[in-house]
């Protein structure tokens, strides 16, 4: 499918015990026709739930080539600001970065659990944020770093392993969030390996994605 035809112990878990305990997010899987649709039809997505007011994004690749790429792509998207994890991220900018997505979910929480602000305000003043990061990354959670809490994670690349996924999954979504892995050709075998390992079920991402969201 192409976007255009979308309108118990103590001490902390370990990041592959809480892929278990994180809740139930939902998971969806977007297959791409040919490889060279996916830039095109990432784009597409997020031009689309990007019109959610503050909605907090991570998406994750497997390179550092893949998240320049992902980078000067994504970009110049009109409603969604961005932000981009690198190794070489001093701490500062690291913990600026991170602490910015922060103020965006708490905005996302106040407004879609709370009921706090107006119509108006949103469309002024709150505008969705991305943060693109592989998984060299991540934060790190068994090192004190706090998880992104996003409410959408997007895979650009699917992760070969489970143990990978979960990560993601620890690192990245919120509770309730919402998975879309996006799979191109024999990618289709991984994800029902990761299925079939994580007793995961993975649907196919519904045609009218904001009513999801």
């Amino acid at each position: 499918m192409v976007m255009d035809s979308i309108d118990s112990s103590s001490s902390p878990p370990s990041q592959s015990q809480y892929q278990y305990q994180i809740g139930h997010p939902r998971h969806f899987y977007l297959a791409v026709d040919r490889l060279q649709f996916k830039m095109q039809t990432l784009v597409d997505l997020l031009d689309l739930v990007g019109r959610r007011p503050c909605l907090p994004i991570v998406v994750c690749c497997s390179t550092r080539d893949d998240l320049d790429s992902l980078c000067s792509s994504l970009s110049p998207l009109p409603f969604i600001s961005s932000s981009a994890l690198y190794s070489d991220l001093a701490e500062d900018e690291r913990a600026f970065v991170l602490d910015k997505f922060s103020q965006v979910v708490t905005r996302w929480n106040q407004v879609n659990h709370t009921g706090e602000g107006n119509e108006d305000d949103l469309r002024k003043d709150d505008t969705s944020h991305m943060i693109i990061v592989t998984d060299a990354c991540l934060p790190l959670l068994t090192s004190g770093e706090s998880p992104m809490n996003a409410h959408l994670l997007i895979n650009y690349e699917l992760p070969a392993k489970k143990e990978t996924y979960g990560r993601r999954l620890a690192a990245c979504l919120t509770a309730d969030g919402i998975v879309i892995n996006m799979v191109v050709g024999g990618e289709v075998v991984t994800l029902k390996s990761i299925e079939e390992s994580t007793s995961i079920v993975m649907q196919e991402m519904p045609m009218q994605i904001l009513d999801i969201l």
